[in-house]
C-alpha cells in the first residue's frame, strides 16, 4: 500500500482519543473500514483512516444521525473523486450545502450555550466573592 504505515486499533484509539468499542461500533455500523487486516485477523488502519475518524469525532457535537453522518461522508468521500460529473456535482454541492446550514445552526446554538454557562460562572463568582470576608481575595476567575 504505497508505503502507508499501518497502525493497530490501541493505537488509531490513543491517536484519536476514541475508546476502542467505538471505533468498532463505528466499523460494524459502516462509518470506518480498517485498510487491512493482519494475519491474525487484527485491524490495521492507515493515516487516512484516522483522519476519517478525527472528522466523525468533530461532527458529534452536530448531532448528526448515523444515518446522516454516513450520508455526508458518502458526499465528502464522493466530491473528492476525479470521475464527478455535473449532474452528481450538483447533487453533491446540495447535499454538503444542507450539512453547511445544519453545522451553522448548530455552531450558533453551542454559542447561545456558552454564553449562558459564561453567565452563570460569572455568576456563581459573584456569589463567592460576596460570601468572602472583607479584604480577601480567594474568588475563582472568571
Amino acid at each position: 500500500m504505497d508505503g502507508d504505515e499501518y497502525m493497530q486499533i490501541g493505537e488509531v484509539a490513543e491517536r484519536t482519543s476514541l475508546s476502542l468499542r467505538t471505533i468498532r461500533y463505528y466499523e460494524e455500523v459502516g462509518l470506518v473500514v480498517p485498510s487491512e487486516r493482519s494475519q491474525g485477523r487484527f485491524r490495521l488502519y492507515t493515516e487516512a483512516d484516522v483522519r476519517r475518524l478525527w472528522l466523525i469525532r468533530k461532527l458529534k457535537p452536530l448531532d448528526l444521525s448515523l444515518d446522516q453522518i454516513r450520508d455526508l461522508l458518502a458526499a465528502l468521500d464522493r466530491a473528492g473523486a476525479d470521475d464527478v460529473g455535473p449532474d452528481e456535482a450538483a447533487v453533491l454541492r446540495s447535499s454538503l450545502a444542507a450539512f453547511h446550514a445544519i453545522a451553522r445552526a448548530r455552531c450558533a446554538l453551542m454559542r447561545e450555550q456558552l454564553v449562558g454557562a459564561e453567565e452563570f460562572a460569572a455568576d456563581v463568582a459573584d456569589r463567592i466573592t460576596a460570601l468572602e470576608p472583607a479584604g480577601e481575595d480567594t474568588a475563582p476567575k472568571s
